[in-house]
């Protein structure tokens, strides 16, 4: 497994280490990236994916992540960027924002227009709703587009055995001088870092029959969280904020639950097609940790930078923290 003339070794195959690994392959670097997971069965590849901060330890630095990644999505989904290859994959889509504790703006309207709604417009069950834009990118499509664009920067994906330690990583690629470890939950025992803790999100897939615009409910008695995320000829259906739940698997009742929840706001989806079930392990943590390790995580002197805990904000800030990564990562190569 691995590439033994790497310059960089990434640990994570999800959209904070693909991105991280593009930035690092673009930049001239000669990039490995070794997962577990093929990148469609990452968490990242069960993230509704819509603009905005969610679940993360808000700092300084989340501001701006967030706002180089909305500057990067607007220019992939530029036409300009030939052929249509992101087409009906990143797009800006209308819809709604909606609180049943009757709280002001959601944490992502920075990402366009901001309208209150009437209260004739409210959904029943909430005390408020606003009704805003915003980038929604349709995941897994989006990793394959970040698997083929590290590709063609010359980087590789290599897939094996869960590594036990971050100096395990080092075998793939014996030339590397850097190890950036971007495992999202697993920094929990890679590292270990016990302050990573797992919010499980569950979501259904379902057959679209029209449906155009998002929507976003939280705190409401019938479900704490409802959202549905158009894509084409499908529609993402969620969710689940379960904390410390690890589990995988889907579970039917909750998917169940889900869909009721939905179709209380769009009456259609009662009778949806159901397409799948998607399950990821959020990565949540009081702060995102980027920064260059002390140096004792590895046994023979090979840098590690680490990326992680992004919590439900993953996308939101994958290009503003890749780009700071591969920095960091080109400082240590000087």
């Amino acid at each position: 497994m691995g590439d033994p003339g790497a310059d960089v070794v990434v640990v994570g195959a999800g959209v904070i280490g693909l991105t991280t690994a593009i930035c690092l392959a673009e930049a001239g670097m000669t990039v490995l990236v070794v997962s577990a997971e093929q990148p469609r069965q990452t968490t990242s590849a069960a993230a509704g994916a819509l603009w905005g901060p969610h679940l993360v330890g808000m700092d300084q630095r989340i501001g701006r992540w967030a706002a180089v990644t909305l500057e990067r999505l607007e220019e992939l989904r530029a036409p300009r960027i030939g052929a249509g290859a992101l087409a009906g994959i990143v797009r800006r889509v209308e819809g709604m924002a909606a609180s049943a504790a009757g709280s002001g703006p959601p944490e992502y309207a920075a990402a366009g227009s901001l309208t209150p709604c009437r209260p004739a417009e409210v959904p029943a069950g909430y005390a408020t709703a606003w009704r805003l834009s915003a980038p929604l990118i349709a995941m897994p499509a989006y990793l394959d587009y970040l698997a083929e664009r590290l590709s063609r920067a010359g980087g590789t994906i290599a897939i094996g055995p869960r590594l036990r330690t971050l100096a395990d990583a080092r075998a793939a690629a014996s030339s590397a001088r850097v190890i950036v470890n971007c495992a999202g939950y697993g920094a929990r025992d890679l590292v270990p870092d016990p302050d990573v803790t797992a919010v499980r999100g569950q979501a259904v897939v379902v057959r679209n029959s029209g449906i155009t615009e998002f929507f976003v409910g939280s705190g409401a008695a019938n479900w704490p969280l409802t959202y549905l995320f158009p894509h084409d000829d499908v529609v993402l259906l969620g969710g689940t904020e379960e904390l410390a739940s690890t589990s995988r698997e889907p579970d039917p009742g909750t998917a169940e639950r889900i869909i009721a929840a939905c179709a209380a706001i769009r009456p259609e989806l009662r009778d949806a097609v159901v397409l799948e079930h998607r399950v990821g392990l959020r990565p949540v943590r009081p702060s995102v940790r980027l920064e260059v390790a002390n140096g004792t995580e590895t046994d023979d002197g090979v840098t590690v930078v680490h990326s992680y805990g992004h919590g439900g904000a993953g996308v939101t800030l994958s290009w503003g923290c890749a780009e700071d990564a591969a920095q960091l990562v080109l400082e240590v190569l000087g």
